[in-house]
């Protein structure tokens, strides 16, 4: 839960003057006041001419993506590496990031440190954008004093993760994105270019062939109700991702259904696989207990059916059993990386083995996506050749069985 201040919020700022060599500068800066802007400039070298408060119409812009957490962690390390110190680095990049948003929280982060609250504390101020993961990281690496290692850790482990999310919802999106377009385009010739077709054909005063007929209908129908129509598909999709998001029940059942899809489904499960082993080396790797590395791995996961399995792993872990044995009973791991892990704990380097783990699943993530997609582009094509020439025809029907007659 995020700690409230009553201090004053943080504001954003533009300002304009001239640097030592009398060229105009300016730009935007986060602060509890123009006195701060000013003052900070000035160490700057900088001659201020103003100062003044920017409002920004769209609030505060663009907002914080986990894209950009990632991208924050890989800056913190490199400046860390530099030998730059934490306050530094931490002022440096809310004063030069793009998005306003990101320069609030990294200005609140930065007076929080700089006032002697623990750098993790002051990430766990804010939720939202460091989870319990990161910021559990990030105490480890205070506690041991390698918090640049820990870092670079943190930014390894959150690149890859996006990198696996982009690969997941490409090869998610594709077909749903096809077969919109698909819908669209049938719908546009249902309602203003059928109709086109069947004053001609009143024009013939004869008996329209069934699949004619069963389209000129179907147009009838889509003209006369495709409000309601497209209220109900809009209700539909309404309420399946509300009833995701709030219902925990049917939340689990459709993720276990995702994992039934041919060939996608496949997919979602090697990223799951991938998901928990990238993240249990990790924390592990940073001397967090394995007890508490598997709850962030089952958050992690990203889907009910393991998430439930890999706590029942942990209760197997706290009662006593080796984590290899307590996921072979859990029947839904592969036997391959069972061996593995069994190999690790053997060996007193499961972390290392779990990161090789990881990248196994990783790459044959990227393959099965990569071979989706190929895959999916001819059966697109002939599934939107399908819809589109069975609407052709059954508009030339009649044309062709005048012509027989004729």
């Amino acid at each position: 839960m995020a700690i409230k201040s009553n201090k004053k919020d943080f504001i954003n700022f533009k300002w304009k003057g001239t640097n030592r060599k009398g060229k105009p500068v300016g730009g935007f800066m986060c602060a509890r006041s123009a006195e701060i802007i000013k003052s900070e400039l000035r160490k700057q070298n900088v001659n201020v001419t103003s100062v003044d408060e920017y409002k920004n119409l769209l609030g505060d812009g663009p907002k914080i993506k986990p894209v950009d957490i990632a991208t924050l962690s890989r800056q913190i390390t490199t400046m860390l590496s530099a030998g730059v110190p934490l306050v530094q680095s931490i002022e440096l990049l809310a004063q030069s990031h793009d998005k306003l948003a990101m320069r609030k929280l990294l200005s609140e982060v930065c007076e929080d440190v700089s006032s002697g609250t623990p750098f993790h504390q002051a990430l766990r101020r804010h939720p939202l954008y460091f989870n319990k993961l990161y910021t559990d990281l990030v105490a480890a690496g205070e506690a041991s004093g390698a918090l640049e290692t820990i870092y670079d850790q943190i930014a390894t482990y959150m690149e890859k993760s996006e990198a696996l999310k982009s690969k997941i919802k490409k090869a998610m999106m594709y077909p749903i994105v096809i077969v919109i377009i698909a819908v669209i385009v049938t719908a546009i010739l249902l309602i203003y270019v059928v109709p086109q077709f069947e004053a001609i054909f009143a024009s013939f005063n004869a008996k329209l062939p069934a699949f004619t007929q069963m389209v000129v209908d179907l147009s009838r129908f889509l003209q006369s109700y495709w409000v309601i129509f497209a209220l109900v598909i809009g209700g539909g999709f309404y309420a399946f991702f509300w009833g995701y998001r709030h219902n925990e029940k049917f939340h689990d059942n459709v993720d276990v259904m995702f994992l039934k899809i041919p060939v996608v489904g496949a997919i979602l499960e090697k990223g799951c696989l991938a998901r928990f082993a990238s993240t249990l080396a990790t924390t592990f790797a940073a001397g967090i207990p394995l007890v508490d590395a598997l709850i962030s791995a089952a958050g992690a996961s990203g889907n009910a059916k393991y998430n439930n399995a890999i706590l029942e792993i942990r209760q197997d872990v706290m009662g006593g059993m080796q984590l290899n044995m307590a996921m072979r009973a859990t029947q839904i791991f592969p036997a391959m990386m069972i061996q593995m892990v069994m190999i690790g704990e053997e060996a007193g380097s499961l972390d290392a083995m779990l990161r090789k783990v990881a990248n196994i699943y990783q790459q044959e993530v990227d393959d099965a996506v990569d071979g989706l997609s190929s895959m999916l582009e001819p059966l697109i094509m002939v599934f939107l050749g399908v819809i589109i020439g069975s609407l052709v025809i059954a508009m030339y029907l009649p044309i062709f069985s005048m012509g027989s007659i004729f």
